[in-house]
């Protein structure tokens, strides 16, 4: 650890011994998690919940995540229970929750836990990195939350509290080894799930992005950036690049019973196996046409406005078409009543396109942070 931070070699268990004893008293009750009170009486996290909530956690608010959370594990109780769920249904219960490859990875996991592990998650970093969907970070949160391993876990709530604590000026993403090599240093063997936990509490409750609550920090003794009174200026970030806009079209079919007309995206890429109101050929990479020569058949188009969307690499603006048609669905397409639409497995962005074209359509679509990707 940095040395501005430690002063004696007693430092860093005292100060991974205070995150703990304020994290006894003060952690968040969330819906996947087993609380100290809880673990001291024996209780034990269960690995798919952890696993589960982890996935979900990945750029959305616990705020957003918590109903879905909610929703999953009563429908679909354990690992054995998702596996065997039609992936359509697992899309439809994630539409709104955004970063689409993660329902889709979730639905593989699922079935190779159950398949070829018994139903039981493995409980080492290497296992579970073989797994679908399942990164460094993942890994280490399920290891050291669900199986009391001594894995460094490392997202951005313990990010913002480390580089504020050591004062680390390398900007992230390089920082990213100082930061996990800190973690490490810190980690009491006895309870590393509550270290991570703990940290990730600091920084979500007290060590926030901006105005931190330092007086209120258990571990201000030892923050090397509130006694320079620098806390703000963590964690140097390196300059965003900017993000290129992409321009498509979104078409828009209603009936006289009030349907609309959708279609499956393509398995693979983005968005993959979603629904969708039909659009231009847009890409990532490639605009699409954003006239009515791309819409999928003849009929009276008619603007109904624009939506922007922000993807993660990506600024999205689609022109938004609407047409009221009786012809049969196309193949590939099928007509979805209005009572239906807020089921269906439509994305964010298609949801806002259907919106702009028949107001209050979807229902009101899930509250959550839309700025990333929702590949």
């Amino acid at each position: 650890m940095n040395a501005r931070t430690i002063r004696t070699k007693d430092d860093g268990p005292a100060i991974a011994a205070a995150l703990l004893d304020w994290y006894d008293r003060h952690h968040r009750r969330l819906p996947w998690r087993i609380g100290p009170a809880e673990a001291r009486a024996g209780a034990r996290p269960d690995p798919y919940r952890v696993w589960l909530s982890e996935i979900m956690l990945q750029q959305t608010t616990v705020q957003a995540v918590k109903p879905y959370f909610e929703t999953f594990t009563r429908r679909w109780p354990t690992v054995a229970a998702l596996a065997a769920a039609p992936a359509e249904d697992i899309l439809k219960a994630w539409a709104g929750l955004g970063y689409y490859s993660r329902a889709r990875n979730l639905k593989t996991c699922a079935e190779m836990v159950a398949e070829r592990h018994g139903g039981r998650f493995p409980d080492d970093l290497d296992g579970l990195k073989a797994l679908p969907g399942i990164g460094d970070y993942t890994a280490a949160a399920i290891a050291a939350i669900a199986f009391s391993r001594p894995a460094a876990v490392v997202d951005g709530n313990v990010e913002r509290v480390m580089t504020r604590l050591a004062a680390i000026a390398t900007p992230l993403p390089a920082a990213k080894p100082q930061i996990k090599a800190l973690v490490q240093e810190l980690l009491p063997p006895d309870r590393p799930g509550d270290f991570a936990q703990a940290t990730m509490d600091l920084g979500a409750t007290i060590c926030t992005p901006k105005r931190p609550a330092c007086p209120l920090c258990p571990i201000n003794d030892g923050c090397a950036a509130f006694r320079a009174g620098t806390q703000e200026q963590f964690p140097v970030k390196a300059p965003k690049a900017e993000k290129p806009v992409r321009q498509g079209a979104a078409f828009v079919a209603e009936n006289s019973r009030g349907a609309v007309l959708l279609r499956r995206r393509p398995d693979k890429g983005l968005l993959g196996g979603m629904s969708e109101p039909p659009t231009s050929a847009w890409t990532a990479r490639v605009d699409g046409a954003a006239g009515t020569g791309a819409a999928p058949f003849s009929a009276d188009w008619r603007p109904a406005g624009t939506v922007t969307h922000v993807f993660t690499h990506f600024e999205l603006r689609l022109s938004v078409y609407h047409a009221r048609t009786d012809r049969a669905a196309p193949a590939g397409a099928w007509w979805s009543a209005r009572a239906e639409l807020p089921g269906e497995a439509l994305p964010t962005v298609m949801k806002k396109a259907i919106e702009t074209a028949i107001p209050g359509a979807t229902g009101k679509p899930a509250a959550r942070r839309p700025t990333r990707s929702e590949a």
